[in-house]
C-alpha cells in the first residue's frame, strides 16, 4: 500500500470497518463445496446432550516463519484438522493454504481442498465449526486477536511474548477466564526436559535458599527510524500495522512472501519489546517459574546507573534478586544461586552443582511440578479435558510483564517499585501511565 496521503489510509480503513459480508459468504461456501463436511469438536444431540467428537478444526491467525513452523507441529496430530489460514501478505496465505491442502492430499491418497484462506482473521473467528485458533502475528498483533477468539469460544495457542503491553496482558487474561477458553502461550521452553528438572530442583530447596536469577536475554526495542521502501502488490500494509502509528512501508518490518528468517520487527518498540521480550518470554518466564512466581512477580526494578548497579536489577519480596544477564563463567540461558549450589539450564541441557544432584530421583521430591514433555499435545490434551496447560495464559501475563518492566526501566532511565497484586506502580503515576500506549481506531482492545 502507497505509504503518503491519508485519504488512501481512510479508504483502507474503511474497507476493514465495512468489509464485505457477500465476500465472505462466498469464501465460506468455496471452502465448503470443495471440503468434506466438518464437525466442531462438541457437537450436540437432538436432545441436547454434547457429543465429544475427537477431531479439533484449527484456524491460523499469521503464517509466517514462525507460523508455519507451528502449522508443521499441529498437522500431523491425528486429531487436528486444520480447516483456515489468515494472513495479510497474499503470497503467504496462498501459499499456506496450499501446504495444508497437499498434506492432507498426501495423507488421503485423494484430493483435498478443505483448507480457506482469509485476509481478514474476523472472517476466521465468525466460523462456527473452528475450534481452536492458533495466533503467530507479530508482537502488536496479539492482543486483539486472543480477546476476540475467547469472546468467540474459540481455544487459542498464542505465540510469545503474550503481549505489547502490561495492560494488554491483562486484559488477554481476563478474556480467556471470562470466557472459559484453554489458553496456551508459546513460551516452550517449559515443555522442555532440562527446564523441568532444573525448576523442580530449585522448589523442591535442594540448592538450598535461592539468592540470584541469572537470565540471559538480550535488550531493549528502540523506535523505528527505517527509511520508506516501494511495495509490491499483495501486502495490506495498513492492516499489518494494525494498532501502531501510520509509517511507510519497510521491507524489514514485514518481508514479501514467503521467507526462512525471523524479520527484524522485534526490535523496534512500536511492534515489541526487542530482546526484553523475545527471548526474556523464554529465560524470565523459567526464572519465573523456579521461583513459584506465576501468579506474581518482583517489586522494585532497579536500571544499571554505572556505580553500584551495573546491570538491571528485579528484586522480588523474599529479597532474591533477578539479574539481566548470564553469569560469568557459565554458558546457560537461566542459572539459580543458591546457598548450597547453582542449577543451570538452557535447551536440551542441564548442570547442577553438587554434581549428585543431577542423579536425583524426580519422582520421589515432594514438590512435583506439572510435567509436559510436548507443547503442542499439551494443548491439544487440554483442550479435550479443559484443564489449564503448562503455559496458561495467567503464567505468559506475569512473564510477559517482567519483560515490560525491564523495558519501562530501561528505556525510562530510573527505578520502579511495582505491586504485583494490584499491577500498578507504587508512588508513581506517571509510570502507571506507561502500562499502556495510544492505539488506532479501530485497533482498540
Amino acid at each position: 500500500m502507497p505509504s503518503g496521503p491519508s485519504d488512501i489510509i481512510d479508504k483502507t480503513m474503511t474497507k476493514h470497518i465495512r468489509r464485505s459480508r457477500r465476500s465472505f459468504l462466498q469464501t465460506a461456501v468455496t471452502a465448503a463445496s470443495a471440503a468434506p463436511f466438518l464437525l466442531p469438536s462438541r457437537i450436540w444431540t437432538a436432545r441436547g446432550q454434547e457429543v465429544p467428537n475427537n477431531r479439533l478444526n484449527f484456524g491460523y491467525i499469521g503464517v509466517g516463519k514462525q507460523g508455519r513452523h507451528l502449522l508443521n507441529s499441529f498437522l500431523p496430530h491425528d486429531n487436528v484438522q486444520v480447516v483456515a489460514v489468515n494472513d495479510v501478505d497474499t503470497t503467504r496465505r496462498n501459499h499456506h493454504r496450499k501446504l495444508v491442502e497437499d498434506f492432507y492430499t498426501s495423507r488421503t491418497g485423494k484430493p483435498w481442498q478443505g483448507c480457506a484462506s482469509y485476509t481478514d482473521y474476523r472472517e476466521l473467528l465468525e466460523r462456527k465449526d473452528i475450534d481452536a485458533v492458533v495466533i503467530a502475528t507479530p508482537d502488536h498483533w496479539h492482543a486483539l486477536p486472543v480477546v476476540q477468539a475467547a469472546r468467540a469460544k474459540k481455544d487459542i495457542y498464542c505465540e510469545k511474548p503474550l503481549s505489547l503491553t502490561i495492560r494488554e496482558a491483562r486484559v488477554m487474561a481476563n478474556a480467556v477466564r471470562e470466557n472459559n477458553v484453554v489458553f496456551q502461550t508459546g513460551s516452550m521452553q517449559r515443555s522442555d526436559g532440562s527446564f523441568w528438572k532444573g525448576c523442580t530442583l530449585v522448589r523442591n530447596g535442594m540448592i538450598g535458599e535461592i539468592k540470584e536469577v541469572y537470565a540471559n536475554v538480550g535488550g531493549p526495542s528502540q523506535w523505528c527510524d527505517l527509511p520508506e521502501e516501494p511495495m509490491e502488490p499483495g501486502l495490506d500494509w495498513n492492516e499489518w500495522l494494525g494498532q501502531a502509528p501510520v509509517r511507510p512501508y519497510n521491507s524489514v518490518l514485514s518481508p514479501r512472501g514467503v521467507h526462512d528468517h525471523f524479520p527484524n520487527w522485534r526490535s523496534y518498540r512500536e511492534y515489541s519489546g526487542g530482546g526484553m521480550t523475545d527471548w526474556g518470554a523464554h529465560h524470565f518466564d523459567i526464572a519465573q517459574w523456579g521461583l513459584g512466581m506465576d501468579e506474581s512477580g518482583p517489586v522494585e526494578i532497579i536500571p544499571p546507573n554505572g556505580r553500584d548497579v551495573k546491570r538491571l536489577t528485579y528484586l522480588y519480596k523474599s529479597g532474591v534478586k533477578l539479574i539481566h544477564g548470564g553469569l560469568e563463567g557459565y554458558n546457560f540461558g537461566v542459572v539459580f544461586v543458591g546457598t548450597k549450589g547453582k542449577v543451570c539450564v538452557d535447551r536440551g541441557r542441564f548442570s547442577a552443582e553438587p554434581a549428585e544432584l543431577e542423579k536425583v530421583e524426580f519422582d520421589k521430591l515432594p514438590v512435583q511440578l506439572y510435567r509436559s514433555r510436548n507443547h503442542y499435545r499439551d494443548f491439544t490434551s487440554c483442550i479435550a479435558s479443559r484443564q489449564r496447560p503448562i503455559c496458561d495464559v495467567e503464567v505468559g501475563a506475569r512473564s510477559v510483564t517482567v519483560c515490560h518492566l525491564g523495558n519501562l526501566a530501561y528505556w525510562n532511565k530510573r527505578a520502579l517499585k511495582w505491586d504485583p497484586a494490584r499491577e500498578r506502580f507504587i508512588g508513581d503515576e506517571e509510570a502507571n501511565t506507561w502500562l499502556d500506549r495510544e492505539k488506532r481506531d479501530p485497533y482498540k482492545v
